[in-house]
């Protein structure tokens, strides 16, 4: 059993290059919020603690909150006044947590796997990872995520300038904002497919050696990729099926969209892995294809070089009569001879395809 989550009071205070949530006076900043009241006058940003609370007792409306979890001050949210399951903020405080789905009383806990490219570092390759959290309920969305994410801040901007997305209801936001998570790895299959691209170019074309290195980092990477959309194929499989008072039969149609992106992702992670092991397979090939032209070289090499070494060695030897050693053309009869002898050995190899 795990033990009562800590207040926001006995957290340990966040470094100062990782709160992101704090003004240039050091006061704390508060989530970023969206609220239609029920009247849906208009879009409230920025709210205090207390008109969040407020909203969240009053269950009318739509309302958003948009949580940076690297800020003690925002984290104490989701439990002082959303009243979360510890087990849920304990999994919002665990970076490596799993994609899933979770229903609990009155909301659903979701968590996706964010994956981008690494420009930081020198390896083309390298991947990094990043979890985005919700908590949906019926007339609230909660989302957590470490730092910044350019998926909510884009959904974010069009919140402000179209008050729609919001009137939608939380259902439709949380859509929208998985939607624009999952499509980020449209381009992230771009790169791959161009990687693939330039591999099969260098194996077939130019034969770089050095491609196999490259053939298994791509390799790996799509094997991780495969491995992160595995548990969030389940995830809209349950969203866009499973009954749900939280999801409206209507706003479920929408999430099955997301799915089918989801199988089409998947597809085309498995064509690239069938696609890079044939690959590789072609670079083998290739290898033994080059190993064996230059095995049949010096298998021509020694076929010449058997009759000189043969009838050298034979006319070599300490006898007094040897035939043609007193032939004023004995040498050039042999030498004709010996070239003769592996002209016709090359013929009968070629003639049987053993070379």
């Amino acid at each position: 059993m795990t033990d009562p989550l800590p207040s926001a009071n006995d957290r340990p205070a966040p470094s100062a290059a990782a709160d992101h949530s704090t003004n240039a006076g050091g006061e704390a900043k508060l989530p970023r919020c969206f609220h239609l009241p029920a009247d849906g006058r208009a879009v409230l940003p920025d709210l205090n603690v207390r008109d969040i609370a407020n909203a969240v007792h009053e269950a009318q409306g739509t309302l958003w909150v948009d949580i940076d979890s690297t800020s003690r001050q925002q984290l104490a949210l989701l439990e002082k006044v959303f009243n979360f399951h510890p087990l849920a903020i304990e999994d919002v405080l665990n970076p490596v947590s799993r994609p899933k789905v979770e229903p609990y009383e009155g909301y659903l806990f979701v968590t996706l796997r964010v994956v981008r490219f690494q420009d930081t570092t020198v390896d083309p390759y390298d991947l990094e990872t990043d979890n985005l959290y919700f908590f949906l309920g019926p007339t609230y969305l909660v989302t957590v995520h470490a730092g910044a994410s350019p998926n909510v801040d884009q959904v974010a901007e069009i919140a402000l300038r179209t008050p729609d997305l919001v009137a939608r209801g939380a259902a439709r936001l949380a859509h929208n904002i998985m939607d624009t998570a999952i499509d980020a790895y449209f381009p992230i299959l771009d790169r791959v497919d161009d990687f693939i691209d330039s591999l099969e170019e260098r194996v077939f074309a130019s034969f770089d050696e050095e491609s196999l290195r490259d053939i298994f980092a791509v390799k790996r990477m799509v094997l991780s990729l495969r491995r992160y959309l595995a548990p969030q194929r389940e995830i809209f499989n349950v969203l866009s099926n499973r009954p749900t008072p939280i999801i409206s039969t209507d706003v479920q149609l929408y999430f099955r969209d997301i799915y089918d992106h989801m199988l089409r992702i998947n597809d085309s992670m498995d064509t690239y892995r069938d696609l890079l092991s044939s690959t590789m397979e072609s670079y083998l090939s290739q290898v033994s294809n080059r190993l064996n032209v230059v095995t049949k070289g010096l298998s021509v090499v020694a076929t010449l070089s058997v009759p000189f070494v043969v009838v050298s060695g034979m006319w070599g030897m300490n006898f007094s009569r040897i035939p043609l050693s007193s032939h004023p053309y004995g040498f050039e009869i042999m030498l004709v001879g010996q070239l003769a002898l592996g002209v016709g050995l090359i013929w009968l190899f070629r003639n049987r395809k053993w070379l």
